[in-house]
């Protein structure tokens, strides 16, 4: 399957002295997007997450670096003529404050998108289209409705069927889902990606939220320091994350002592078949830290293995139980909401996992 999107050693640097930089806002970052893959970037504010979007879309350039869009060099440091104007690269964009003309209706602003502004000129195949987008994003109904009449999720889709119309090669999205309701947020994103699966569209998110990237991703990148720490699938980076940072930063858990002795390690919940995180020397024996997820411990009166509930906090069908053990190590569990135990009573517990994520006890380890 061939490229739509391809990165290569992206260098962007703004001016240091102004910002307080000690490094570049890009460094030497890299990555593949794939024809109908859905990619979505996290990382903390300020990391160069919409910096990214403004050099693939060609509103800057990066001082260093390739970008490739469907198999077309955009942009090539040392080919200074193989620049191509933002305008000519048949990237979509959908805008964090949707970008909306408010003096258009819902057609209107769709078709602005289609003919470039000459809405009063469409052809008959633009009119067609533009019925296939109203379809698709269950706008038909609004068709002749004024922006301002719209509810948050509804210019989100007007937006995504602007951005959809012209069939761009790749649609880059800047936060897109941060200005609605949290109630709205997971399933207007679902919502999109299966509008953007349905058309088979590549596309490139940037968000803050976890719970959104993994509603939408194909693939994540957790960005820092200028690159990608780990571009991988949604489960492999919460399964197998590739350093204690994103361990942390990655859903919830614990990262708890343990002992390796040989193909085993021991830690306070039991003695464990040894796997080494990829960013492990397995030469190093001794101390490491071990991460577990609250779906890792499972409640179970039976089992000879306490922990006591020091906090819970209730979701409605379950419990995020916050239990010691007898190490004074704190992990998480979830708990089915009908078994409702008492703050600082021990409670029974056991272990389902494939497999536990290790790494060496002496990694440094600085929190996003």
């Amino acid at each position: 399957m061939k490229s739509t999107l391809l990165l290569k050693n992206i260098l962007f640097n703004y001016d240091k002295s102004k910002l307080g930089l000690n490094r570049p806002i890009l460094n030497n970052l890299n990555l593949e997007l794939e024809k109908g893959e859905i990619g979505c970037i996290l990382g903390s504010s300020g990391g160069g997450k919409t910096t990214l979007l403004r050099t693939i879309t060609g509103f800057i350039n990066p001082d260093k670096g390739q970008i490739v869009i469907d198999n077309k060099i955009v942009y090539d440091h040392n080919e200074k003529n193989s620049v191509i104007p933002s305008e000519k690269r048949k990237v979509g964009m959908v805008f964090q404050d949707y970008a909306l003309f408010p003096h258009l209706n819902v057609a209107e602003n769709i078709l602005f998108g289609l003919t470039k502004g000459n809405i009063n000129k469409a052809t008959v195949n633009q009119k067609i289209r533009l019925k296939e987008m109203l379809s698709l994003t269950g706008l038909s109904s609004l068709s002749k409705a004024y922006i301002d009449d719209l509810s948050g999720g509804q210019k989100q889709r007007v937006a995504l069927a602007r951005a959809l119309a012209p069939t761009p090669k790749l649609i880059l999205f800047d936060e897109p889902f941060s200005n609605l309701d949290p109630s709205l947020r997971q399933p207007l994103a679902r919502d999109v990606r299966d509008m953007l699966k349905e058309t088979d569209s590549t596309a490139l998110f940037v968000t803050h939220d976890q719970s959104e990237a993994f509603s939408i991703a194909d693939k994540i990148g957790i960005l820092k320091d200028g690159f990608f720490q780990q571009w991988d699938t949604p489960y492999l980076i919460y399964h197998e994350p590739k350093n204690i940072d994103i361990a942390k930063f990655i859903g919830q858990g614990a990262l708890i002592n343990g002992y390796r002795k040989d193909t085993h390690i021991e830690t306070a919940l039991g003695s464990f078949p040894l796997r080494l995180n990829q960013s492990s020397n397995q030469n190093i024996g001794g101390e490491m830290k071990v991460l577990i997820r609250p779906d890792d411990i499972i409640h179970d009166d039976e089992s000879t293995l306490t922990a006591t509930v020091v906090k819970k906090i209730f979701r409605g069908a379950d419990f995020l139980y916050v239990l010691k053990l007898n190490s004074h190590e704190q992990v998480l569990s979830f708990v089915p909401s009908h078994h409702d135990h008492p703050l600082y009573k021990p409670i029974g517990i056991k272990l389902e996992v494939d497999h536990v994520v290790t790494f060496d006890s002496n990694m440094e380890s600085t929190i996003f």
